[in-house]
């Protein structure tokens, strides 16, 4: 059998399973969490992904992937010369700004869609406790992944006849506007805070 082949049936296979299913949307929450987080509340109304394994599967995912790049940031830390520049004296009031609104920040940078990467990978920078930020994403997690889930449940319900197949696009247009928005607004707030 071919390896195209063996590819195709294997991840048939995988898919069959809810074990498969929920694997999957983990994967798919770790490689782009806003757009996976859509797709899959958009499948659920279309009932090809059970409701309740979909829910836990996206908030284990989005648990792991920020806990995931606040690791990224702990072991970025550990080249020599971007530990020195983190500990440059300029970078101090940063740190103690996120250290004092550690809760606070996590929270924020969920609903800002494209923001998780820069903003906890800083926090692993810093070195900031990851008990807090762990308990930080814990908590909101348990709020967002549902909400952003319902919502596009209900676009996928009220939109499948409207819109048929156009619906696709037009959802990753909105999260696409909604990320960019996110990082518009950043970057002005930054901007703000260097000044």
């Amino acid at each position: 059998m071919p390896l195209h082949g063996f590819a195709v049936t294997f991840i048939r296979a995988s898919l069959s399973t809810t074990s498969g299913v929920s694997f999957a949307i983990i994967v798919g929450v770790l490689v782009q969490e806003d757009v996976a987080t859509v797709a899959v509340g958009m499948m659920a109304a279309q009932h090809l992904i059970a409701i309740p394994a979909a829910v836990i599967s996206l908030m284990i995912g989005t648990m792991l992937n920020d806990c995931a790049l606040y690791g990224l940031g702990r072991l970025a830390i550990t080249h020599p010369r971007l530990h020195r520049w983190m500990q440059d004296k300029k970078r101090l009031p940063l740190h103690d700004w996120l250290q004092k609104r550690l809760v606070a920040t996590v929270i924020t940078t969920q609903f800002l869609p494209g923001m998780r990467l820069p903003v906890f990978g800083a926090c692993g920078m810093f070195e900031l406790p990851f008990r807090v930020f762990a308990l930080s994403v814990i908590g909101v997690v348990v709020i967002w992944s549902p909400l952003v889930f319902t919502c596009a449940y209900f676009y996928g319900v009220y939109t499948l006849h409207w819109l048929g197949l156009w619906r696709w696009p037009v959802a990753l247009i909105a999260v696409s506007a909604v990320t960019m928005i996110g990082r518009a607004y950043w970057t002005r707030l930054t901007q703000r805070k260097d000044e």
